[in-house]
């Protein structure tokens, strides 16, 4: 009865102090962190640097312990910064007839290899949608070797009703296309090039190159680790001209990537291009705080709290304004994610276990920091009770209900449905299933590694206004100022809904945080046995 007591003291503690999550400081570091003086906080650059020392100062003024690197706030992250050249061409050949693409019109892309004035040159083959899926018996790869060759596909997954085929209308990872640059390698292809639609993407061909038509920042490669010598995108314009070559169209092949039997098709066009590449050596890294437990059985086990704080910094003008500034993307999952660092920091009594809050590098380009972070973490993976990301809030008041796409796939689920209710809060489902966002945030990197993981977001009913408000704020968002300089701070924002998805979040991590046994991932998960193998206690 003594330890029951306790804990509900602790708890009674805790909830009073979360309370206290201030959504106008949540604004001071928004509005710092995507103003133009950080030049759109690119990896690897001045305003970078700024972004990673103003969330260390911040961090140290707070009142954390330091975790990086050396007893600093700093853990190093080796990245290779590799830019395609605008002299960048591809061109395709069949029959006596060819086609050239032109760079950002036409195609985007860039070598994996890490080396300057990359080449490729193969023949091509049409792989649907590139996929390898045992469990659903599907595999594109069937029999057919693509080593040395030039892959092309499509992005996303054959469609389904059947939630437990593909995810149903979820998008699943294999319809990413970080994983289909992975499993044509896996398969020994020299080059991928996905045939961007809007539908099979989940958004526009601006969005890809404004994305691919810059710096990417890779983990930097080990000597002799395989690699693409190229990734790249073409438009469905270019994928009609490159397909016709052959006798076929975007439709039509899309249509047999969906169709169960499917079977690669030799397309009898050979690709070659030259691919001008400058190469820069990143030290870029991760900023990372902690805040000790107070339970000497359990301290050195943690809670993880997560946000990017990397944009895509300084590109092509649009209007006239080459800034990236990444204000809800992701100036808000920083402020957020400081803002509980204080809360918690700041709580008279600690709860059990410990909490780190770490500020992750390089996530537009694919996830690169956090990755890092879940090979090397601070504290084991195995000893990682949970993750809780923020990433892309936006700040137009309070919402009545909350998004945590896949923590019902983890034990932590009672304490989330526990909380929501406590706090007047409906669980939405995901509203747009079909993009696979579970894939698309750094919670992801932490899940690959057994980690239970899912990000905190907001609903789509915004109180006092109409019910269509939220999709639409939503659907104006993602068609106009997603990666585009347009996604700038603005004085008449209201935060009162991130204090409010922040003091959600922190209070999820609280009671995971002083639970006995570490949270796992529920029977049959795809995540199970990477939480299995991690040593978890």
């Amino acid at each position: 009865m003594k330890k029951v007591s306790l804990l509900l003291l602790v708890a009674g503690i805790c909830a009073a102090q979360v309370s206290d999550i201030s959504g106008e400081r949540i604004r001071a570091h928004v509005k710092f962190l995507s103003s133009d003086l950080l030049e759109g906080r690119g990896v690897g650059t001045r305003g970078g640097k700024l972004a990673t020392d103003y969330i260390a100062t911040e961090f140290a003024l707070e009142g954390l312990k330091p975790a990086g690197d050396n007893g600093t706030y700093f853990q190093r992250v080796p990245l290779m910064g590799v830019t395609t050249g605008p002299g960048a061409s591809v061109t395709a050949e069949a029959n006596g007839k060819s086609v050239s693409f032109q760079w950002l019109t036409d195609f985007v892309g860039v070598t994996e290899r890490q080396k300057e004035d990359a080449t490729l040159a193969g023949d091509a083959i049409f792989m649907g949608h590139g996929i390898t899926a045992p469990e659903f018996g599907w595999d594109d790869y069937k029999g057919v070797d693509v080593k040395g060759k030039i892959v092309v596909l499509f992005t996303n997954e054959p469609p389904s009703d059947d939630p437990k085929y593909f995810g149903g209308e979820a998008l699943t990872y294999y319809g990413r296309w970080t994983f289909k640059y992975e499993n044509a390698l896996r398969h020994g292809a020299q080059a991928v090039f996905i045939i961007h639609t809007t539908p099979t993407a989940g958004y526009g061909w601006d969005v890809v190159s404004s994305s691919w038509g810059k710096e990417d920042p890779q983990v930097l490669l080990e000597p002799g680790q395989p690699a693409l010598a190229f990734a790249g995108w073409v438009t469905k314009s270019a994928g009609e001209k490159l397909l016709g070559l052959a006798g076929k169209n975007v439709d039509d092949l899309l249509r047999a990537a969906n169709t169960r039997g499917f079977k690669p098709i030799p397309l009898g066009i050979h690709i070659h291009g030259n691919v001008p590449t400058k190469l820069r050596p990143i030290e870029s890294r991760n900023v990372v705080a902690e805040v000790p437990g107070s339970d000497p059985a359990l301290r050195d086990q943690a809670v993880v709290f997560t946000a990017h704080w990397d944009h895509l910094g300084i590109g092509t003008p649009v209007n006239g304004d080459s800034i990236y500034n990444g204000a809800v993307d992701n100036g808000t999952g920083c402020g957020i994610l400081l803002e509980i660092a204080r809360a918690w920091e700041s709580l008279p009594k600690k709860p059990r276990r410990s909490a780190m809050f770490v500020a992750v590098t390089a996530e537009e380009a694919g996830l690169r920091g956090s990755q890092y972070y879940a090979e090397h973490p601070v504290i084991p993976d195995g000893k990682t009770a949970l993750d809780i990301n923020y990433d892309a809030l936006f700040p137009a008041g309070r919402t009545k209900d909350v998004e945590v796409g896949g923590a019902e796939r983890t034990t932590v689920w009672p304490v989330v449905e526990r909380v929501a209710k406590q706090m007047g809060l409906v669980i939405r489902p995901d509203a747009h299933p079909e993009q696979g966002h579970y894939y698309r945030s750094d919670h992801f990197s932490f899940a690959r590694a057994g980690v239970p993981a899912f990000s905190v977001d907001m609903g789509s009913e915004f109180a006092g206004k109409p019910a269509d408000f939220g999709e639409k704020l939503f659907q104006e968002y993602n068609d106009n100022h997603y990666h585009q300089p347009s996604d700038e701070f603005h004085n008449d924002w209201d935060f009162s809904g991130l204090a409010e998805m922040a003091h959600f979040g922190m209070q999820v991590g609280l009671d995971v945080a002083n639970q006995e046994k570490l949270p796992t991932w529920q029977p049959g998960d795809e995540f199970l046995s990477a939480r299995e193998k991690s040593g978890v206690q």
